[in-house]
């Protein structure tokens, strides 16, 4: 009785968690739960994203994959996969900000990333710049993305409440 007990409990959790994740891919991407992934810090939240990412054809796609893929270099562990991550998205955010420099949104991710990034990597050159040009254009960007600014300012050291 115990055993049909436990599968029975094991088939009810395993239906509500494809229900929430159906659910989550019939949605599709949004910046919302994007933004949501880059504060959390767990592989599941970013894979997901990765994932609907990969069935979207929205566009700078490869700016927010770019910045996802790094933000995993620093939760998933041993340190090859963590730089091989880190390049390759590095690769995809920077191609994108090479294309489109003006794109306030996208160097904001780049500053989030280039903030927590190890020193060594050799990645934070372009702190200063990005505060100052997300500063500046704070007011142009839709409300989902001043509010991810928003609450990023308040524990970042970089980017101030008062810079906005």
């Amino acid at each position: 009785m115990r055993y049909l007990l436990g599968i029975c409990l094991l088939l009810v959790q395993m239906i509500s968690f494809n229900t929430v994740s159906g659910q989550q891919m019939r949605e599709g991407f949004t910046k919302n739960n994007f933004y949501v992934a880059m504060s959390a810090n767990t592989e599941e939240a970013v894979n997901r994203q990765l994932a609907l990412l990969k069935t979207t054809n929205i566009t700078g796609k490869t700016a927010y994959e770019g910045a996802l893929l790094m933000k995993k270099a620093g939760i998933v562990g041993g340190p090859k996969k963590k730089l091989d991550l880190f390049k390759a998205g590095r690769k995809l955010l920077e191609a994108t900000l090479n294309k489109d420099s003006s794109n306030t949104e996208f160097r904001f991710l780049r500053l989030m990333i280039q903030e927590h990034a190890p020193g060594i990597l050799g990645y934070k050159d372009e702190l200063e710049k990005d505060r100052l040009f997300i500063k500046s254009n704070f007011k142009k960007l839709s409300a989902t993305v001043q509010e991810a600014i928003v609450n990023y300012s308040k524990v970042s050291k970089i980017l101030k409440p008062g810079d906005l």
